[in-house]
Parts: C-alpha cells; structure tokens; sequence
C-alpha cells in the first residue's frame, strides 16, 4: 500500500532534482509480462524443460553450456531473445521517458537488463548503460576478434516444449565458428565488454554535468546487487537522491531517499498522476 506521505516525498525528490537516473533490474520487466528468474523454482517455471533436468539458470547461462549443449543453451537465449523483440514495454517506461525528457540536465539509464526494452521504449540508446551486455548483440565464441555484431539478422526456430534451437545457430562473420550472445554470463572470462566500456564512459562524462541527481531505481534486487551498487554510488559520490521501487525489498538507508513496497507500473502511475495534480493546481 503506497501512503500518501510516500507519494508526497517522492514527489518532492522529483521536483527537485535537475537530472534522473533510471537504475533497472529484472523486476523492471515483470509489468510487461516477462519473467524475473527469482529463485529457482521461479526460473524452472519459466523453462520447465530445464526444470525436468534439474539445469539451473546459473548452468545453463554459461560459456561451457553453448560448448557442451549448444542447442539447449542457444534454445535458451533464442527463446528469451525472441520474447523481448515481441513485448511491448509497459507504461511506466513511457511515463519515466516524459519525466527523463523534461529535466533540465537530462537522464541517464543503467540496467542490468539485458532485454533492449528501454530502447524499445524509445530512450536514447546514446543515455543507456547495459551493465551485462545486450541479448541484441553478437559475438563469437572464442573469441576470434574483438568484433561484436547486431542479432537483427537471426531469427531462432526454437522448441519450447525441449528448449532445443530447431535452426543453425548464428556463426562468426570472420572465422565460421559458433556465434554467442553478447552477455556476461556466469564463468564467463571472454565477453566481449568493449561496447558496454564506451556506454560507461559516456555516463560517467554526463554525471559529471549534474549537480541534483535523483536515481529511480526500479526492481533491483539484492541477491545479485549490481544495480542497487550503482545507486548507491550515486547517493554517496554525486548527492544524489533515492526513490527505490521494489515489492520485495522497498528499504532505503536514511530518511532522505524513499523506498515504494509495489511494482513498477503501480508506482509510476500513482506518481505520476499526483505530480500532474499538483502542477495543475499550482
């Protein structure tokens, strides 16, 4: 239950702030109907036929797994790849977007998505950091060269009763050989993270134009932290500010930042329209 006193400060943290950093885990999708991959029986729910086979998610997102079981694993990663080219973002993307477009200093997003949903939104690919890489992106296994590629051109055929790829997986342009999400996965010493390097660069450069930064942070977890890391840093390094929307671990460390106990399109909505109310009766 959102209170109003919440509602209120977080709105004020809005009001004042000249730029927004939009700071995403995997609870960011769950609104447009994708899955989070919380906890094991979760991700087992999510692809039963790897639950059958007692895979867990950190085995099957792996390196080893496209060498030992190259069907399964690109069944895997070309299902998911497939699902994120056909969702449609919710709408709490479409209203940060208004709120990110509207500040004086402007936005910036790092997430630990690997989906391309904030693209698919329409945000500025230019003002996005993808932590993990991006399922969108191509490169080859060995790696033969620092080359990373778009995946636009390959469509995956994918058993989903057997998670098992049905058509040739995508092949390196320069040597022939396996091609692999470009994605840091788990045991993972040869991603190809040059892209995601530049991506940093540029968002480390915009932080230092801003002066009243307010970080949204919007179902990151604490199981794996990266994304609640990078609020943080945020908060203690540039003065920035907090709002934290997680259902599941809403708490903040101090009576400045704000933490919202509800999803991301309950939130987002709800703010949204009380900061349009209080600018129309002002």
């Amino acid at each position: 239950m959102l209170t109003e006193s919440q509602l209120n400060h977080a709105i004020e943290l809005l009001d004042q702030s000249d730029s927004l950093i939009i700071a995403a885990g995997a609870g960011m999708g769950v609104d447009s109907g994708l899955p989070d991959f919380r906890g094991t029986e979760g991700f087992w729910k999510a692809y039963p036929a790897l639950g059958a086979q007692k895979i867990a998610f950190h085995e099957i997102a792996t390196p080893a797994a496209f060498r030992r079981r190259s069907q399964q694993a690109w069944g895997f990663y070309g299902h998911r790849l497939n699902l994120y080219r056909n969702t449609v973002p919710h709408e709490g993307f479409h209203i940060l977007r208004q709120w990110a477009t509207a500040k004086a200093a402007g936005y910036s997003i790092f997430t630990s998505n690997v989906d391309g949903q904030f693209q698919l939104a329409g945000f500025d690919p230019q003002h996005i950091n993808e932590c993990h890489g991006s399922i969108h992106q191509l490169q080859c296994m060995l790696p033969c060269s620092e080359t990373i590629w778009s995946a636009q051109h390959f469509q995956p055929i994918v058993d989903t009763v057997n998670c098992r790829l049905e058509n040739t997986a995508p092949t390196c342009p320069r040597c022939g050989g396996m091609a692999r999400p470009n994605i840091l996965m788990f045991e993972d010493w040869h991603w190809l993270d040059h892209h995601q390097k530049q991506q940093a660069d540029r968002q480390l450069r915009w932080l230092q134009t801003v002066s009243r930064p307010l970080v949204i942070e919007i179902g990151a977890g604490t199981a794996i932290p990266t994304v609640r890391h990078f609020s943080h840093k945020i908060v203690q390094q540039y003065g920035g500010r907090l709002i934290r929307i997680n259902l599941r671990e809403p708490k903040v460390a101090g009576k400045a930042d704000v933490g919202l106990a509800a999803g991301a399109v309950e939130v987002l909505t709800a703010l949204d329209l009380a900061w349009k109310a209080r600018c129309n009766s002002t």
